[in-house]
C-alpha cells in the first residue's frame, strides 16, 4: 500500500461523520491508483479503496434522502469488503462491515427520498493500527 495513505487523515473524516470527505479521499487516491499501477482497477489495493468508498458514499446517501443509492452502494460494499477481511493495510474491515450489516436491512422498505433510517446515524469508528 502506497504510505501516502495516511490512514489517521481518513479516521478524522470517518469519525466525524463526514462521508461525502471521506469518498472524496479515498477516490483521489483510488484514481492515483489504477493510473500508476499496471493492474488498474484489478490492482488489489485499487478494488479495497473502491469498497470503501461504496460503504462512505452509501453512509452519505442514507442521511442526504438518497435510500435508493444508499442500498445499492452497501450491496456494492457488502460484496467487495468480506475478501479483504480481518485487516488490509492496517484498516479492520470488521467494524465497517458491521454497520454496513446494520443499516443495509433498514433501507429495503423506505422510500427513496425518506430520512435516514437510524436517527440520529450510528456508525462504528474506522479503526486502524498505526504502521511503522
Amino acid at each position: 500500500m502506497n504510505p501516502a495513505f495516511a490512514w489517521d487523515e481518513l479516521a478524522l473524516l470517518w469519525n466525524a461523520n463526514n462521508f461525502g470527505a471521506v469518498h472524496d479521499w479515498l477516490g483521489e487516491r483510488w484514481n492515483t491508483l489504477i493510473q500508476t499501477r499496471s493492474k488498474g482497477q484489478e490492482d488489489p489495493d485499487a478494488q479495497f479503496l473502491q469498497g470503501l468508498a461504496f460503504a462512505a458514499l452509501s453512509f452519505h446517501f442514507t442521511q442526504n434522502h438518497n435510500q435508493d443509492g444508499a442500498a445499492l452502494l452497501a450491496e456494492d460494499a457488502l460484496a467487495m469488503l468480506p475478501r479483504f477481511l480481518p485487516v488490509y493495510c492496517g484498516l479492520e474491515i470488521a467494524p465497517v462491515l458491521e454497520t454496513l450489516n446494520t443499516l443495509l436491512p433498514q433501507l429495503v422498505w423506505l422510500e427513496h427520498d425518506a430520512d435516514c433510517p437510524m436517527q440520529p446515524f450510528v456508525f462504528n469508528k474506522l479503526v486502524y493500527q498505526v504502521m511503522n
